[in-house]
């Protein structure tokens, strides 16, 4: 990998929460940036924030739905056009819809919560693999969940999807890492101030849930910042021997 001055990042998903969290430090850090996203008008506005904190930074935003495998191309080869290449990929995105036992779920419902979370990182991830073939070197970063690892009430769509995200992710490891492309995963629990957060609290089943998580988590809630420190190791020459690992950040809720 390139030092992360100059280096050319992708983030998809990074117009709020997380993702946005990572475009600053990124950016903060001398790296050229595409954000993606559905909304272009939240896509302008991340970056302004972005530019706010780092003055000039070099940033601009593509519009994606990484659940059309079509979009995803279009979004990857307009990326690769902009910057010239990509170095780094992060997938942030997730659930639309809070932690729900699986009986209060429509059966018809099913297959767009679990489309949605799996897709994404998947459908772009395969857009931008050939570049980085193609140039022998990259990071990709899924930002999963623990529930990937950890059965939890609530959770049954969610564990399914993220633990498909995690076991796609090694697998990809194992094939890539010929081609000197690395690909690891974050596995937060709660991320406090982030629209996940919100969806969580907004409904009174899934707040008594995480309060209980909250309680566990000894260490300290997770925020986003937390986690864009660990993707901005992931990407850096640091990292450069590590793949295929799925790290959990979640301050002590749970160990796996």
């Amino acid at each position: 990998m390139t030092e992360i001055e100059g280096s050319r990042v992708v983030i998809l998903g990074g117009t709020a929460g997380t993702g946005l969290a990572m475009a600053q430090l990124f950016a903060a850090n001398g790296a050229r940036l595409i954000l993606m996203g559905r909304n272009p008008q939240k896509g302008a506005d991340a970056c302004d924030r972005v530019r706010d904190k780092t003055a000039g930074a070099d940033i601009a935003f593509v519009k994606v739905d990484a659940t059309d495998a079509d979009s995803a191309l279009a979004a990857g080869k307009e990326a690769i056009g902009q910057l010239g290449g990509i170095d780094t990929l992060i997938c942030t995105t997730g659930p639309s819809q809070p932690p729900r036992l699986l009986n209060s779920i429509p059966i018809h419902d099913i297959q767009a919560r679990i489309e949605e979370i799996i897709l994404p990182p998947m459908h772009m991830i395969h857009a931008v693999l050939p570049a980085m073939r193609t140039q022998r070197r990259g990071a990709i970063i899924n930002v999963a969940s623990d529930a990937a690892k950890v059965a939890t009430p609530g959770e049954t769509l969610v564990g399914a999807a993220m633990a498909a995200i995690v076991m796609f992710s090694k697998a990809l490891a194992i094939e890539e890492k010929r081609n000197l492309v690395r690909i690891n995963m974050l596995t937060p629990s709660l991320i406090a101030n982030t629209p996940g957060a919100d969806l969580i609290f907004g409904e009174e089943f899934s707040t008594k849930l995480f309060e209980k998580a909250k309680k566990m988590a000894h260490l300290g809630v997770v925020e986003p910042e937390d986690l864009a420190a660990a993707a901005l190791f992931l990407a850096s020459p640091a990292a450069r021997k590590m793949t295929g690992q799925a790290i959990s950040i979640n301050g002590g809720i749970s160990v796996g």
